[in-house]
């Protein structure tokens, strides 16, 4: 049974409730991250493994979250342990280069035709941050030009109608971000050349910071032209082109988005994947931007976590193992499950409509958005019922209309065909 505020009253979430109720006057919200606050309170995971999460009351949940991506393999993977392990026996943190940094630069390197250098640091948010600064220094102007809806980290420049939790709790705008900086960040909509070609046109703009498919509105996925128009008219116009691709990279293709749809940027954002669970980002770009960097360059960037061994030896791990061409079995997954999604709510006539591409997958409580003003208008209060509803069957979906879900190498097919059955259930519900 659920409840009229949308939880579930027959799963037992003592333990999280009661620590909920601790944490309201520890932490803001009682949480860490935006995020992670699902009303009326969330449950707090004790234990992960494979495709499996089991709470604090012994609830176990096939994880559809997967930390927001970054658990590609699943949790707990024994090739990641291990080689994290040995990592942890030589030690985790010396404030020196390493050979392991060299070794995983390479890596990322030879599978993104548009990076000759990238910078490691310890952050999705760090990585975009460091991408503006430095597209600002190299051109020597101060504008960008973010999308509606994208979400680029928390930081006062990409923080103006952010999505991800701030579009969640339905504060597009954050206070405490100076005027004087939000007046430099121009939105424009996605899909929409048009308005890319308008804003371009004003001057005075570095660069044009994008994710290729939205991931924290859906996904909402770019129609046909739409990322080459892109890249067209930013070097019409002399201005530089960032793909964050701190989601999308090595999960739509080892090359990421870039190699996917074959358009390369000029500066590019990676995390997640890249960390196999461990903090990590990184940002790239061609060498005559990155020759820039401090102490090459000019442009101030360091980190004391830049680099940390234990997140590199767990991204040479995960690598290892997407190279091995699971990937392409995980992204077959995906397309399996999507399709069943679609012909569920084709069935049903809601009204619905499902979106995804490689493991990425959402079923909107609406039509099938294209921009960021067409996913607001989907049910985000009925999608939130229907969380808890998955909830108490066992399947641990993103607790908003506006995240992506996602599979990992650990969910098969009997996991999925569960899926799909409780999906086909409470859609109907």
């Amino acid at each position: 049974m659920i409840r009229s505020d949308g939880s579930a009253d027959t799963m037992n979430l003592n333990s999280s409730r009661s620590l909920y109720e601790r944490a309201k006057r520890l932490m803001p919200g009682g949480v860490s991250s935006p995020v992670r606050a699902i009303r009326p309170y969330p449950f707090y995971v004790k234990r992960a493994e494979g495709p499996y999460l089991w709470d604090e009351d012994g609830n176990r949940f096939i994880d559809y979250c997967l930390a927001y991506g970054p658990m590609i393999l699943g949790h707990r993977n024994p090739e990641v342990m291990r080689r994290v392990t040995e990592q942890l026996e030589r030690g985790w943190l010396y404030g020196t280069p390493t050979a392991l940094e060299v070794e995983l630069a390479e890596r990322i390197i030879s599978h993104y035709p548009s990076m000759d250098m990238i910078r490691f640091v310890s952050t999705g948010s760090e990585a975009t941050m460091a991408a503006l600064r430095i597209a600002r220094g190299f051109t020597g102007k101060d504008k960008i030009v973010k999308i509606e809806g994208g979400f680029h980290g928390a930081h006062d420049s990409v923080l103006v109608k952010a999505g991800s939790g701030a579009t969640t709790i339905g504060v597009p705008d954050s206070k405490g971000v100076p005027a004087d900086t939000a007046k430099n960040t121009i939105l424009v909509p996605y899909n929409d050349l048009q308005a890319m070609e308008v804003a371009l046109r004003e001057g005075d703009v570095a660069a044009v910071i994008m994710e290729p498919v939205l991931g924290n509105i859906g996904p909402v996925l770019p129609v046909d032209g739409y990322l080459e128009g892109v890249r067209k008219v930013t070097e019409e116009h002399d201005v530089l082109l960032i793909f964050d691709e701190v989601i999308t990279g090595f999960r739509l293709a080892l090359g990421g988005a870039q190699s996917y749809y074959g358009v390369r940027a000029d500066i590019t954002t990676l995390g997640k994947i890249i960390g196999g669970g461990f903090p990590i980002g990184a940002v790239g770009g061609r060498r005559e931007i990155m020759e820039n960097v401090a102490p090459q360059g000019g442009i101030y960037q360091a980190g004391t976590f830049n680099g940390s061994p234990v997140s590199m030896a767990a991204g040479l791990a995960t690598l290892d193992i997407l190279e091995r061409g699971v990937l392409d079995r995980i992204n077959e997954m995906g397309s399996y499950l999507r399709k069943g999604l679609s012909d569920i709510v084709e069935d049903l006539k809601l009204g619905y409509s499902v979106s995804g591409i490689a493991s990425m997958f959402k079923v909107f409580f609406g039509p099938l958005p294209r921009n960021y003003s067409e996913a607001l208008r989907c049910d985000k209060e009925g999608y939130l019922r229907f969380f808890w509803r998955m909830l108490e069957a066992g399947i641990f979906l993103t607790p908003s209309q506006y995240e992506t879900d996602f599979i990992s190498a650990s969910h098969d097919r009997e996991i999925i065909d569960k899926t799909l059955e409780a999906f086909k259930l409470y859609l109907k519900a």
